[in-house]
């Protein structure tokens, strides 16, 4: 099976923001994007995206999970990177539009329609790199995609890392490529020194996010995770997560978490630490491993809190619980 995220459908949904003005979108060929060599986003990184998923339902229509919440962060990204205004209701459309020009191919629960779009600046000029891109692209790209956990969901090794960041503080909200790029490096080393799956950033002690997901701690009937600020993106997985916790009569927490509480919660045996996204929904936590010392997380295993809440949501998005939120935009 091809790795998630590496199939794409054959078109996409395409507008240009020039003269002022947005295009009127439309469906395109995916290989129809010209770019400048001197385009903006390849020298100065006004980029950003979002990831939200499309589901089919047993009665066959199709439903985009939490749509308005992806185009309000891509509006707030764009404005954050000083790309041009979008237009929330016309991104609505063209992610409408091109999924349900390719309703047929979402596939059947587990799997989804991966959704990416992307606002990238295009103004041909090398000397702004002080100065905001005058026209830019976006487009709204499809990936099918299969079950996350094919061959079993394992727990991840986590190094905490105290002393680096996963991007500049001022910078974290934004989903902008340069902000995962700047965490590769660091994942690489941590890879290859300790076998960690992932980083966990904790910038003097303060438990942050990892390169690619939003952390969350379960202790007994609560969950734990970091208070919204500036220095890590706000996830619609985790705002979801959330919520749904406190449906199920969790008591929810957003504050400061210390590496040192962290590690000390997670000795109790029944303990969970889990990292959320859109890709996996929630991936579970079994070891961290921190100045050269590994501590097993609860019982080093996939818990039974992170599977109920990942159930819970995927009920939801696959139409077998009901939608008591309004998180689904049905397209067909």
């Amino acid at each position: 099976m091809a790795a998630f995220g590496s199939v794409f459908m054959p078109k996409m949904a395409l507008a240009t923001f020039e003269n002022n003005q947005w295009s009127k979108a439309s469906i395109v060929t995916s290989d129809s994007i010209q770019l400048h060599p001197g385009a903006h986003v390849l020298h100065y990184s006004s980029t950003c995206f979002e990831g939200l998923k499309a589901f089919r339902h047993a009665d066959g229509s199709v439903h985009v999970f939490r749509m308005d919440q992806n185009i309000k962060r891509l509006a707030q990204s764009s404005r954050l990177l000083s790309l041009p205004e979008i237009d929330e209701a016309a991104v609505s459309k063209m992610i409408v539009d091109v999924v349900g020009e390719f309703a047929s191919d979402v596939p059947e629960p587990p799997g989804s329609l991966y959704i990416r779009p992307t606002h990238i600046g295009t103004e041909a000029n090398v000397g702004k790199a002080a100065g905001a891109t005058a026209t830019s692209m976006l487009y709204v790209l499809l990936s099918p995609v299969g079950d996350y956990f094919t061959g079993g969901a394992k727990a991840l090794r986590l190094l905490l890392d105290e002393t680096g960041i996963r991007c500049a503080p001022h910078m974290g909200m934004i989903k902008s490529g340069g902000n995962y790029a700047s965490a590769l490096g660091p994942i690489k080393k941590a890879s290859e020194e300790v076998k960690a799956d992932q980083i966990l950033f904790c910038p003097n002690g303060d438990v942050q996010e990892t390169g690619a997901a939003n952390f969350l701690l379960i202790d007994g009937n609560e969950i734990i995770t970091k208070g919204l600020d500036t220095s890590f993106l706000h996830g619609v997985t985790r705002s979801s997560i959330l919520t749904l916790a406190a449906d199920l009569g969790m008591t929810v927490t957003e504050r400061d978490l210390t590496v040192a509480e962290l590690l000390e919660r997670a000795a109790k045996p029944e303990v969970e630490a889990v990292l959320s996204g859109t890709a996996a929904v929630l991936t579970s936590v079994g070891t961290f491993i921190h100045n050269d010392k590994e501590y097993q997380v609860g019982s080093g295993q996939p818990g039974p809190m992170a599977d109920k809440l990942r159930q819970a949501l995927n009920n939801i998005q696959w139409g077998k619980a009901e939608d008591t939120h309004n998180w689904l935009t049905k397209v067909c």
